[in-house]
């Protein structure tokens, strides 16, 4: 997936781009704009007043050690929290100040470096009446995701309260995906990558009966299922109510990702954007739209991009990216958020994104009929991650250690 954060740094010497399996490609051409209709009903939301042809990274914290995610408990704080990803969840003021004493520290039980790591966090959408936080982590000794909640107050999580919802073992070290989310359904989806080495040679992008390379969904509130430790959405496409009952594993909402490092929803509408991380030549973001019943086949390992991966196939039965960029731009996308903030008028509608390994800093003007994609920043930064505070205002973490907020230029 993304860099060799801080990650492969240590054991590699210079950074080894995470998820990329071979040296970058022969320069590609620059991304294209692509005209689709909008997933939003007419009028909802309103056009975006324009897209900036720069953007800065405006500085907020530093001195964190490898921070690669950012979330918010949406609790009236102001509060952002951020993973670090040795284990540990630091906390940030609004004014930029870092908490002395952690969220939660599970350095003792996360195998961290290269793309593992403590890799998700997402509070329950009913925070703090629903005093439950989730996390994504690659355990001890074997690396294996495992997806667990704590019960937690707004001073943090006690360590041993820990209650494993899934496991998920992972053959290779890297692309394990690892973004954490609550959708408006209030289902939790959790993005999982194809489970490494290179070209996805056990099939699981294509396996709808695998967890791995898939976009999964799950009920965290209601009685579980059979042998689970959650609920099943009766209308995901493979559960008893879905569109294809029985076809796949019924926690999979949609599949054909290689390493869906980040991934956000639209709070305008509820689409869901991906930024999935390729191979050795194209990096792409994928929409699913707010009213989808899921199922959706983005193409890996058929397709990288738009563009046939196996050669000769058939691109027909795969949902296209609404973007893409070669390997002269970067080689591990980093999934960004659609600004829906009051702050920076010229920002509304439009999606921001970057590449880990050249720090260069896209957006996509999603709002308008045409999603016209623009390099906005050089920004000489290993961004790991977006994240969006309470005010829908985004924020950068880099594996230097910073925590920035992205402004228009």
């Amino acid at each position: 997936m993304v860099v060799g954060m801080g990650l492969a740094l240590t054991a590699c010497g210079p950074t080894a781009p995470v998820g990329s399996d071979s040296a970058p490609a022969p320069a590609s051409p620059a991304p294209t704009a692509r005209s689709l209709p909008s997933s939003a009903p007419p009028g909802t939301p309103r056009p975006s007043p324009g897209n900036p042809d720069h953007l800065r990274l405006e500085p907020f914290t530093t001195g964190l050690d490898s921070p690669i995610n950012i979330a918010n408990a949406g609790d009236g704080s102001g509060r952002l929290f951020v993973n670090l990803q040795g284990g540990l969840i630091r906390v940030i003021g609004p004014d930029g100040s870092v908490r002395a004493e952690p969220f939660l520290d599970i350095r003792n039980r996360v195998l961290a470096g290269g793309e593992r790591g403590l890799l998700g966090l997402a509070f329950h959408p009913n925070f703090p009446e629903q005093p439950r936080i989730f996390v994504d982590y690659t355990r001890t000794p074997d690396g294996a995701t495992v997806i667990s909640e704590f019960p937690a107050t707004a001073q943090g999580a006690d360590p041993a309260s820990e209650r494993v919802l899934l496991l998920i073992p992972q053959p290779f070290a890297n692309h394990n995906g690892g973004q954490l989310a609550f959708g408006p359904d209030g289902f939790l989806y959790i993005g999982m990558g194809d489970g490494g080495s290179g070209g996805d040679p056990f099939g699981n992008g294509q396996n709808t009966r695998a967890l791995l390379g898939k976009m999964l969904r799950i009920d965290v509130d209601n009685q579980p299922a059979a042998g689970k430790a959650y609920a099943i959405p009766r209308d995901n496409p493979f559960a008893a109510g879905g569109i294809r009952p029985g076809a796949g594993a019924p926690e999979v909402w949609s599949y054909g990702l290689r390493n869906p490092w980040r991934f956000s929803f639209d709070t305008a509408n509820g689409d869901v954007y991906i930024g999935d991380v390729g191979q050795s030549a194209w990096e792409e973001i994928d929409r699913q739209a707010g009213d989808s019943r899921g199922g959706e086949n983005y193409g890996w390992n058929v397709m990288e991009g738009d563009h046939c991966f196996r050669q000769g196939c058939n691109t027909r039965p795969f949902v296209k990216p609404i973007a893409e960029y070669g390997h002269d731009r970067g080689c591990a996308v980093i999934g960004g958020y659609v600004y829906r903030g009051s702050e920076q008028p010229v920002l509304r509608g439009v999606y921001v994104f970057a590449d880990d390994c050249s720090g260069l800093v896209f957006t996509l003007q999603v709002d308008a009929g045409t999603r016209t994609t623009k390099l906005v920043l050089d920004s000489h930064r290993a961004i790991s991650s977006f994240g969006v505070g309470e005010n829908g205002e985004i924020y950068a973490a880099d594996l230097g250690g910073a925590i920035s907020r992205v402004v228009a230029g």
